[in-house]
């Protein structure tokens, strides 16, 4: 498995690097920062390439992944735990202030370890932390949704929400649709056009196809 996931990043990601890497950079200063206090700590879960987790200002920053290779692509200071995001997290209890996940749930191999793994999030959290999940919502994808070989789980921003109030958490914000689909079809806007679509809400029901939900620890 762990080879294999190294090879899946380097199909879709080695030539995108770069680029995703300014796209980060972009969504960690005008959107994702907002959530994560600069004096707290945070966590990404499926850190991949650290692309979110080596822009996030921070004081403790934690990148969690299956794949031993993404130690290396984590910047000096950010600490990294390699393992099942299902199993119980060698993180002490309330801790926290934020956990971010992107483009990742739907890579977890059924919902029953989806909800083993928001429960540790539940656990690991401080009150009044943020759990922030940006993924693909099937809703507005259809069959595109299956193009990627390790998708298991289908979710929409309804289910997630669902699940996250089941588990424990209050939700702060949900949004249906907010980026497009994918960085991974070797299509590479200029910057400047996301930077003016994030500051233009009212069109992200025109071209958005990922849910954007943030759930509190009460």
């Amino acid at each position: 498995m762990i080879e294999e996931l190294s090879r899946q990043y380097e199909r879709r990601f080695a030539g995108q690097a770069d680029y995703r890497d300014r796209v980060w950079r972009v969504l960690v200063d005008n959107i994702f920062q907002t959530y994560v206090p600069e004096t707290g700590a945070v966590l990404e879960l499926g850190c991949g390439w650290g692309e979110f987790i080596n822009h996030v200002r921070a004081s403790r920053r934690i990148g969690m992944d299956l794949n031993p290779e993404s130690r290396a692509r984590l910047s000096a200071g950010v600490e990294f735990l390699h393992q099942d995001c299902s199993a119980e997290w060698p993180v002490p209890t309330a801790s926290l202030d934020a956990i971010f996940t992107s483009n990742f749930f739907e890579h977890l191999p059924d919902k029953a370890s989806l909800a083993r793994t928001l429960q540790q999030a539940l656990r690991c959290v401080k009150p009044g932390g943020r759990l922030i999940c940006l993924g693909p919502n099937i809703r507005y994808l259809g069959g595109a949704y299956w193009d990627f070989w390790d998708h298991y789980i289908p979710l929409t921003d309804s289910s997630l929400v669902e699940v996250l109030e089941l588990t424990g958490f209050t939700i702060e914000r949900a949004l249906p649709r907010f980026l497009p689909y994918t960085m991974s079809r070797r299509r590479n806007p200029p910057l400047w056009t996301l930077q003016l679509y994030l500051r233009l809400p009212f069109v992200w029901p025109l071209f958005g196809k990922q849910f954007l939900v943030v759930a509190r620890k009460p």
